[in-house]
């Protein structure tokens, strides 16, 4: 008999066979296990996706919205930003492609704002108050799932506008604040209340006061790392997350002609091509490892090399002075880490 394909995921073993097994064995029967499919269970937000992918196949998109819903609240968001590692876990890889899921939810979300669709409220009401300090993906979330279990919630954050870093970190043109404010607003329909330029210096005080009777503290990481870079010039030096803060509140950073982004993450590229929008001639990526394990997302890197990002690998920043900077090669060793050569070279930044 010719041995299956190993891409053939119909297949049913053979269980005639007793390979292994001492004594006669007259019958065989497979186990079955529950598991979550693979797309699920690689969710980051836990979703049904089989289910509301039935919904949407069905034609039945409404419905599709209130499955998926059940635990993200935020699909048009969810759409955009997130890396769809459901995608990657996809069985449909091993036959032809993944399915797009990615693209599916955020077809659901932008549907669902043009076409007005609100959050059902809860049949009945616990009565409960609870505090959420905090108004960015966490304390979002945790707002809808309070309220849809009937109590009434309050949102207090000390920014001017709640979304935490999807407002304050992630860009525009990744993220248009018509869609964040669109999906924001079905939670006020819903019931929660914002109090904004509001911060919570006495948690205790605040509970007591407002007589809630649970807190939920949700209040990001808005700090940077910090990295101790010996400089003659420190005007022009600033931290991404402050950078990417100051463009998403409406500010216009003073940046020249020639930006270096110093970093390999996903915010090093959300700043790489910022800067590009905001005017800079050339904006400079460095990073001490190689491109294989750079720590942005794929798709990041393709996008930014594609809007004119300069990848300048293998390098450290090793003194900043004024229109120029000073970087160490350097090297993978045999540990997987990377070291400096003692070899160095001039790189023209201004920023």
């Amino acid at each position: 008999m010719d041995q299956p394909s190993q891409r053939n995921l119909t297949h049913l073993p053979d269980l005639s066979t007793s390979a292994g097994r001492v004594g006669p064995v007259r019958t065989r029967m497979p186990i079955y296990v529950d598991l979550l499919p693979p797309c699920n269970h690689a969710c980051p937000a836990g979703e049904n996706i089989q289910e509301w992918l039935r919904l949407v196949k069905a034609g039945d998109d409404h419905a599709a919205f209130i499955e998926l819903t059940r635990n993200n609240p935020f699909p048009a968001i969810h759409g955009r930003v997130c890396y769809h590692p459901c995608e990657s876990a996809c069985n449909r890889i091993e036959l032809d492609g993944a399915v797009s899921i990615h693209s599916v939810e955020r077809y659901l979300g932008d549907l669902a704002i043009e076409s007005g669709w609100r959050f059902e409220a809860p049949p009945h009401r616990s009565g409960r108050r609870v505090l959420i300090v905090g108004s960015g993906p966490s304390g979002l979330s945790a707002a809808y799932h309070l309220a849809m279990l009937g109590h009434e919630v309050e949102v207090h954050d000390s920014s001017e506008q709640p979304g935490g870093m999807m407002r304050y970190g992630i860009p525009e043109y990744r993220l248009p604040r018509a869609v964040l404010d669109a999906e924001i607003d079905r939670l006020r329909d819903l019931g929660v209340r914002f109090v904004q330029n509001h911060k919570v210096e006495d948690l205790l005080t605040e509970q007591q006061e407002g007589e809630f009777d649970a807190v939920f503290v949700a209040i990001g990481a808005h700090l940077s790392k910090r990295v101790d870079i010996p400089t003659r010039d420190a005007g022009r030096i600033v931290d991404a997350v402050s950078f990417l803060r100051g463009v998403a509140s409406g500010e216009r950073p003073v940046i020249g002609r020639r930006v270096a982004v110093y970093g390999g993450g996903n915010t090093a590229m959300d700043a790489a091509r910022t800067a590009r929008r905001l005017g800079a001639e050339e904006s400079i990526v460095v990073y001490r490892r190689t491109e294989e394990h750079m720590p942005a997302h794929a798709i990041e890197r393709e996008e930014a090399v594609r809007e004119g990002v300069q990848m300048n690998w293998l390098r450290t920043i090793n003194e900043v002075d004024e229109g120029q900077m000073r970087v160490e090669i350097m090297e993978i060793g045999d540990d997987g880490k990377p070291h400096g050569t003692g070899r160095f070279e001039t790189l023209e930044a201004d920023t």
